[in-house]
């Protein structure tokens, strides 16, 4: 090793240590702003005391536990008492993504009759229903869908935000749904995050402005008749705390701040929230500075419920509490001793209840605690009257299906796509004349899945085609066209019958959700060829509207070059006839930028208040049809290096090549980027000595949980033209496998193909280093044009092998598959 080399890996210790030892990592309640507390009912208090007191030690643990539908029947929650139930991104009655309203009404009857069953002398206690209807009531075929967040912060308008709740929460209650995880008031401050779009804004001010509102308009207003009640749901302020500020915008990764940025960037949404009276915090993920929130208790106890006095729940996050040190999935009383009051254990809840069980007896977990704990629950249910208001089917518009995507509804949705539209570039093009003949182009045209993203029907939104009611942005450009008198054509790939007075393109990111969006840059992946297809049409004559459909702002400057004028629709749902207002003049554009516009791709965090602050486009820029910019080309320099080969090494001398990343990723997490030693609990990789100086891995698999060793591409690359190739793997396996392996190709969300290895992992062990060799016609189904992660290996028993290199290699026509 260089002395240079030891000379800048001591600084770099020095200062990971300075850093480590100077951080807070304890939050003083002192320097937080106050929160009103909210007035308690002494005679829902009294009812309180007469429940704890009638209840069993059992029935007090099932009700600080909740269990996803895909893997709790209505015979569990009578039997352990659960609270509450949820259905995750990816879950549904009978396992039917698309079930029908009905379905979901008969549902939630089913869960609730069986809360309700009696059970000798325990007091009867109804549960919950929790779901993510974050852009409306997002998992029901034909719900209304608004604008993500993300779009709704560049209207700057609470009241309407207020609106758009009031119809979520309508929606809701048609199918019997009395509790949403929403709003998302993170502040987001690293666009690679794959959860930006679920943000309002990178301003804080922005945020604390809209959490109020959508609280009231979820709950309605603390202290009149229909506070949680009627037309109204439980709301849930989500993911205290700090989750948009991680390192490298990392999905429940560690955000490191200082408490008084903290505090300036990240509460004041939560301070809004608590004052309009939300009833549930949901924790989050993440860590602020090395302690996971599932186990912070100086801000879960100290400044949420002792500070602040909140006396609502806190509920985790899917199997968040598995992350605070010394817990794993099915066993955790740290979480709860440190504030949080109800588990989200999805499959792990009946570990959870047992192991809970063990914990108060014990005295690991106090009774206090518990009682607490259990007390807020019953609080919640109190106020909303779910211990009055009967079956879910009996409650107000409950089976009201035709208020799912009403036309009144899906006015609102209308609107706040017409406000959330953010015109980046205008030559003189727009608006468009409706009498015109006018081509409409690209992969987002008539694709409402594309123009809806994450969170839609599915958790990835990937996957639906059918979309009731809905109006694809091709269709309503159609619709406007036709009434004024022009005509339209849809050509997806550019290419029109009749040359057009003007084409409209849409485009942009496919849809992701959480962690699966997360990002390395912000390069906009252009694999469809649009920007050719607009020079192209420009070429041709042809002026070029560039709608641009995204979850978060993306270096696009060489698309926005080739355009005469570029509109950031963001994520706009099901109305995309709001979309066709402003194009063809209906209104003016009044969007403004909720979040800085990158003049580069490298993802450099950019907000605004930054020293060093040079977006290509401020935050709240934002022209009319009226203005007329940029005047000169954009710079189309991106700022990254030049794309790294898609063959030949991938993982050498310890570390992946070029701008690739090694990552391990376990159930229920989002990958980790690591260089050096690590571990996750699924599984530990360290540096060892092949040929040379740590310039080999080995990897352990516990069997805790399953685990897999994964090497991502920054951006998706196309193997499809490379020929035929295998993966050639220089290992040693020192341990072999307890349980089925897998090697897997990565594709983008929803997209991947597998190769069982067990038997050939198996039969290496003991024999030392050898090159495993592996066709990737050995994995079909992958697409080879759009690959993410050319090489995963996963496992949830126990393994341990050493690897020295990966590489993507032609194949011989030999290779065997088996």
């Amino acid at each position: 090793m260089k002395i240079t080399t030891i000379a800048r890996t001591a600084a770099l210790l020095l200062s990971t240590v300075a850093w480590t030892a100077a951080r807070p990592q304890v939050a003083d309640p002192s320097h937080w702003p106050a929160v009103t507390p909210m007035a308690q009912d002494p005679s829902i208090e009294r009812r309180i005391d007469t429940l704890l007191a009638a209840m069993s030690l059992e029935q007090k643990v099932g009700q600080i536990v909740q269990g996803d539908i895909a893997s709790t029947t209505p015979d569990d929650v009578a039997h352990y008492h659960l609270g509450s139930v949820l259905n995750g991104g990816s879950s549904s009655p009978g396992g039917d993504e698309f079930a029908p309203p009905s379905a979901w009404l008969k549902a939630v009857d089913d869960y609730y009759a069986a809360s309700i069953r009696p059970d000798g002398n325990l007091p009867i206690i109804p549960l919950m229903w929790g779901s993510d209807a974050v852009h409306g009531h997002n998992n029901i075929v034909g719900a209304t869908l608004f604008p993500h967040n993300i779009g709704l912060g560049a209207a700057r308008d609470p009241a309407l935000m207020r609106r758009i709740a009031e119809v979520t929460a309508s929606e809701l209650r048609v199918t019997g749904l009395d509790w949403t995880f929403a709003p998302t008031i993170a502040v987001v401050r690293d666009d690679r995050w794959g959860r930006t779009y679920e943000s309002f804004s990178e301003d804080p001010a922005i945020v604390r402005d809209y959490a109020a509102a959508f609280v009231t308009g979820l709950q309605g207003t603390p202290g009149t008749a229909d506070w949680l009640r009627g037309a109204h749901v439980i709301a849930t302020a989500k993911h205290f705390l700090g989750d948009g500020g991680t390192s490298d915008g990392r999905d429940r990764g560690d955000t490191r701040v200082s408490e008084a940025e903290l505090i300036r960037l990240h509460a004041r949404g939560y301070v809004a929230a608590l004052d309009a009276g939300a009833q549930v915090v949901m924790a989050s993920f993440s860590s602020w500075n090395g302690v996971h929130m599932h186990g912070n208790h100086s801000l879960l106890t100290g400044v949420l419920k002792e500070h602040w006095g909140f006396d609502g729940l806190v509920i985790g996050d899917w199997d968040g509490h598995a992350k605070v040190p010394g817990c794993s999935p099915t066993d955790c009383p740290a979480a709860m001793n440190a504030g949080l009051d109800m588990y989200m254990a999805p499959a792990s809840w009946k570990g959870v209840y047992a192991s809970t069980l063990t914990a108060v007896r014990s005295g690991a977990l106090p009774m206090t605690r518990l009682d607490d704990a259990v007390r807020r629950i019953l609080r919640v249910k109190l106020r909303a009257g779910l211990f009055e208001e009967g079956p879910p089917s009996s409650r107000p518009l409950a089976g009201q299906y035709a208020l799912l995507g009403s036309a009144d509804h899906r006015a609102v949705a209308r609107q706040a796509v017409r406000e959330s539209l953010v015109l980046l570039k205008n030559s003189g093009v727009l608006p468009l004349r409706p009498s015109a003949h006018i081509l409409v182009a690209g992969d987002g045209a008539d694709n409402v899945s594309k123009q809806s993203g994450g969170w839609t029907i599915t958790w990835q939104g990937t996957g639906v085609e059918n979309f009731p009611g809905a109006t694809s942005i091709w269709q309503g450009v159609r619709e406007a066209v036709t009434t004024g008198g022009g005509s339209a054509e849809l050509a997806v790939d550019g290419r029109y019958k009749a040359k057009p007075d003007a084409a409209i393109v849409v485009f942009g990111e496919d849809p992701y959700a959480e962690f699966q969006g997360d990002r390395a840059d912000l390069l906009f992946d252009d694999t469809r060829g649009t920007l050719d297809m607009m020079k192209r049409l420009k070429a041709a004559g042809v002026p070029v509207v560039a709608v641009f459909l995204s979850g978060r702002p993306l270096w696009v400057n060489r698309h926005i070059n080739a355009a005469d004028a570029f509109v950031a629709a963001w994520l706009p749902g099901s109305e995309g006839g709001g979309v066709a207002d402003l194009l063809f003049g209906q209104a003016d554009f009044r969007g403004k930028l909720p979040f800085s516009w990158p003049a580069d791709a490298t993802g450099a965090p950019l907000n605004i208040g930054d020293r060093a602050y040079k977006p290509l486009f401020p935050f709240g820029f934002g022209l009319t049809t009226h203005d007329r910019s940029p005047r000169t080309p954009l710079s189309e320099v991106s700022g990254l290096a030049l794309a790294d080969p898609p063959t030949g090494l991938l993982f050498s001398r310890g570390r992946a090549t070029g701008a690739r990343l090694l990552q391990i990723d376990r159930a229920n997490d989002s990958p980790q980027t690591i260089t050096g030693a690590a571990d996750n609990g699924a599984l530990a990789v360290r540096p060892i000595d092949r040929e040379a100086q740590e310039d080999a891995r080995e990897v352990t698999w516990s069997g805790r949980s399953r685990g897999t060793l994964l090497i991502a591409n920054p951006r998706a690359t196309d193997l499809s033209h490379a020929g035929p190739l295998a993966l050639s793997l220089a290992l040693r396996i020192d341990q072999k496998p307890t349980d089925p392996v897998s090697l897997e190709l990565k594709c983008g969300p929803g997209c991947s193909a597998k190769y069982d290895v067990t038997a050939r992992l198996a039969a290496l062990a003991g024999t030392g280093w050898t090159t495993l060799i592996v066709p990737l016609r050995c994995l079909p189904g992958a697409d080879l044009g759009h690959v993410t992660a050319p090489f995963a290996l996963s496992t949830s028993g126990r393994m341990r092998l050493s690897l020295s290199s990966i590489a993507l290699v032609p194949a011989k026509g030999d290779s065997p598959c088996s």
